[in-house]
């Protein structure tokens, strides 16, 4: 006998301003299942979850539980009906243990004393029962992302919640944790519950889902079983006509990456012992040794905060080491001024694409030549010149595919991943010499993210170099010649493209094998 869905949306409509975000779109759940909701960034994934969580109200459409029409006001109201919902970021409390994570905001046994023993237990319990080990006493923030998320899920399911829905869970995960993930998925379906799974990542919905639907641009695409799938008619789902998938670097696995470099002259980019401390003495980079050479693309892993950001910005001139050098071509550039970096030095994608480098009062023009506007071609003596200027930018909004009503419109204005869109054409309109690019492809359809990986190889030919800081391993692994894995400020590994191996640099990302590198050279 066919089951039946315990969960129906149907024709779920949502508008944001002008923004068809939702259009008329229909997903189902079933019992004991792991459904995939898959898509592009933008695709509508996450709105229609939202949606079923109470965080989002939609505009048309019936949501039906087990039958009954819900009418969620809330994410309450999700939770007493059943559904829980871990987000990509997760709404913890840094300072406060596990424990007291997880039972914030239900009702404790003793709430006179909080003594909270019999809430511990059922924590261990559940832990122990889905494979979902924690310590209740640990205080989270001491604790590695994977961890992290496991409280994450445990608060739902402390919560007693039929449905769960995660949304992006793998994205900063090493590659064991993402494995360890799976487990527990399987097992947590098996007793009974069901999983909305949102990525954007096919390999990881072929792996772990038994049905996927996709979206494309708040639509219904395609809704099939993991046995009538493949990664073909997904991509072809996800992207449509946008681009030719046979010359695609996304999906080519790696194989169009041409990993010549030049070896003849000074590297492009050299680290020498680089360290960074905080105005409190607290260490963010320590040590740190490597260098980039010509027509380069090296990369840099890691999980997020483990000193990504302080690298860019000792590169890029925006902070200045404690200790150690950095050179470009030879030229000790430590201590230059950022202005002086841009003249055709440096190019920059910032990972903070809100705060960093963009002006939302400012024009779309004023933005894509920010940080260039005293170079040529924009610049002639100590005037801009504006119809130089317009003319590029029209050219880039086209080449970018921005989506914006022309260069003067505001950049306040522009969604997200438009923001993206004019960093990243700004940082490859210039001819730098080193472009140091952090996280460039977040926010970006599949479409998009082919193209920046275009461009980046495109500079390898012309001998140009690009330092890519990403926490997405996969696009790491994809496009660069080397990675380099950074953990606690230290670079703990670097490996070339031939020994490229997803699991050995999980091991370097999570700090295992650094820390066993330590307690050998101890022992010695």
């Amino acid at each position: 006998m066919e089951k039946e869905a315990i969960l129906e949306l149907r024709n779920i409509r949502k508008v944001f301003d002008k923004t068809v975000a939702l259009d008329s779109v229909s997903f189902s759940l079933y019992p004991g299942e792991i459904h995939g909701l898959l898509g592009g960034n933008g695709a509508g994934k996450t709105t229609l979850m939202n949606i079923l969580y109470g965080l989002y109200r939609k505009d048309d459409g019936e949501i039906d539980f087990h039958g009954k029409k819900l009418n969620i006001q809330g994410p309450r109201d999700a939770i007493n009906h059943g559904i829980g919902m871990v987000h990509q970021h997760f709404l913890q409390i840094g300072n406060y243990t596990v424990l007291e994570n997880i039972v914030l905001g239900t009702n404790v046994a003793h709430p006179g004393t909080m003594k909270l023993d019999a809430e511990a237990n059922k924590i261990i319990e559940l832990g122990n029962r889905f494979r979902l080990p924690v310590d209740p006493n640990a205080v989270v923030d001491t604790l590695p992302v994977g961890t992290r998320q496991k409280v994450e899920i445990l608060k739902a399911l402390y919560r007693g919640v039929e449905v769960l829905i995660l949304d992006e869970p793998t994205t900063n995960l090493t590659p064991q944790e993402v494995d360890d993930l799976f487990e527990s998925l399987r097992v947590i379906v098996n007793e009974g519950l069901s999983i909305v799974f949102i990525t954007h990542k096919l390999r990881e919905v072929l792996h772990v889902c038994d049905r996927i639907t996709v979206l494309r641009e708040g639509r219904n695409i395609t809704s099939l079983t993991r046995a009538e799938a493949s990664e073909e008619i997904f991509v072809r789902a996800m992207v449509g006509d946008q681009m030719n998938i046979e010359d695609s670097v996304y999906f080519s696995h790696g194989s169009m990456a041409n990993t010549a470099v030049d070896e003849s002259s000074n590297p492009a980019l050299e680290m020498q012992n680089v360290s960074w401390k905080t105005k409190e003495g607290i260490s963010r980079l320590s040590g740190l040794n490597f260098q980039i050479k010509r027509g380069e693309l090296f990369g840099v892993a890691g999980v997020a905060g483990n000193g990504q950001r302080e690298l860019a910005e000792c590169v890029t001139g925006v902070i200045i080491p404690t200790d150690g050098r950095i050179l470009m071509d030879g030229r000790d550039v430590t201590a230059l001024p950022v202005c002086e970096l841009l003249k055709g030095r440096i190019s920059y994608i910032p990972e903070d694409r809100l705060h960093d480098g963009f002006l939302p009062k400012a024009n779309v023009a004023q933005n894509l030549i920010l940080g260039y506007h005293r170079q040529k071609p924009y610049c002639e003596g100590v005037f801009i010149k504006w119809n130089t200027v317009y003319d590029k930018v029209r050219d880039a909004i086209g080449e970018y595919k921005i989506k914006t009503n022309g260069p003067e419109d505001p950049g306040g204005n522009l969604s997200g991943g438009n923001i993206q869109r004019v960093m990243i054409a700004r940082a490859f309109s210039m001819d730098s010499q080193v472009l140091v690019a952090h996280n460039p492809t977040r926010g970006l359809d599949i479409p998009s993210m082919d193209f920046v990986y275009n461009k980046m190889l495109e500079r390898k030919k012309t001998g140009a170099a690009t330092l890519l800081i990403s926490e997405d391993l996969d696009e790491l692994l994809l496009i660069c010649d080397r990675v380099a894995v950074l953990y606690r400020g230290q670079i703990v590994g670097i490996l070339d493209r031939k020994d490229f191996d997803k699991y050995a640099i999980g091991r370097l990302m999570s700090g295992i094998q650094a820390e066993e590198t330590a307690d050998l050279r101890a022992a010695s």
